[in-house]
């Protein structure tokens, strides 16, 4: 009992879960179901995808806002390419293609110094205009009914994507809690300068976190894809922003140095059970996106008053 009070001080945003379950199981007699909550777990593996490498780039003090676009260029190459070269080579091609274009990120941030919110915001603009110039402004189709088949499919009467995004979230814990590189992560985040004078090498250690979360927006692309059997040139708006609200929900914060997956779990079932929940009372849209609004300015308020009171400051 006492390890379970223990991880709740540490991972609040769990007893938020908790409360919209009970709320919603109240609410609605469709919400306690097992199968809604496996459509919960499997509609959230996209996003739960990217938020587990972006939890490690925003540990390490970094952002990535080309994550959306490299979800529609995966997943554009992903069924474009499978025709010609078969499922698997393709689907190798747009995973490499995510963890590619995840190390120019690094590599630039690392080697101009330039910070990494302007290096991905420009990533964005030009990956998203290179899936345009790929695709002719058309969408793509699964030729392959294996393809498509493998976004319904289930091992032991559990849904195939949600047990890959909790096997992934089990790994990159795992990597996070107890490995040099996940012990390095929080150290760069914390204090860049000591990390150095540490003999951390912060530059090729920063490219390879934004290789991981490149590699998992290209595998959330692929996924996306096989559960649509199609891709767009569109595919992956806003994800960035769906994200990084997970992860802020889950108690990483924006100055880096603190966070873990256990808490971008919650973060992104939190997401996944209010948009449902609220669904399922038909709650309009525009509402749900103002009621999530809402909760990432609380969330965000309280980080910085927690930062302030850590750091002995005021605010101004």
């Amino acid at each position: 009992m006492d390890r379970i009070v223990r991880f709740l001080k540490t991972q609040p945003i769990w007893i938020f879960v908790v409360f919209c379950i009970v709320l919603f199981s109240f609410s609605s007699e469709y919400f306690f179901d097992i199968t809604n909550f496996q459509n919960i777990l499997i509609q959230t593996s996209t996003i739960g995808f990217i938020a587990l490498g972006m939890t490690v780039v925003m540990i390490n003090g970094n952002i990535d806002l080309s994550v959306g676009a490299v979800v529609a260029l995966s997943a554009s190459l992903a069924i474009e390419l499978q025709g010609s070269i078969g499922i698997p080579a393709a689907v190798l091609i747009a995973l490499a293609s995510g963890a590619l274009l995840g190390m120019l990120n690094g590599v630039i941030v690392w080697k101009t110094g330039v910070d990494a919110f302007i290096v991905t915001l420009g990533a964005m603009i030009g990956i998203r205009g290179l899936v345009f110039v790929y695709t002719g402004e058309q969408s793509f189709y699964a030729s392959d009914f294996a393809y498509s088949d493998f976004g319904s499919s289930s091992v032991f009467g559990f849904p195939t994507l949600a047990l890959l995004f909790l096997v992934a979230t089990l790994i990159m814990h795992f990597v996070m809690k107890y490995t040099v590189h996940g012990r390095n992560s929080y150290a760069v985040g914390g204090n860049r300068k000591s990390a150095i004078d540490a003999g951390i090498r912060v530059g090729p250690h920063m490219m390879i976190n934004f290789m991981l979360v490149g590699f998992f927006a290209a595998l959330a692309g692929v996924t996306l894809s096989t559960q649509m059997g199609a891709s767009t040139p569109n595919l992956g708006r806003d994800f960035e922003l769906w994200t990084i609200t997970a992860v802020v929900l889950g108690g990483t914060r924006l100055t880096g140095g603190a966070g873990s997956i256990m808490g971008t779990l919650g973060g992104v079932l939190a997401i996944g059970i209010l948009r449902n929940g609220l669904n399922l009372l038909q709650v309009p849209a525009f509402y749900v996106l103002v009621i999530m609004g809402s909760i990432l300015i609380l969330v965000l308020f309280i980080d910085k008053k927690v930062n302030q009171t850590e750091r002995g400051g005021v605010s101004a």
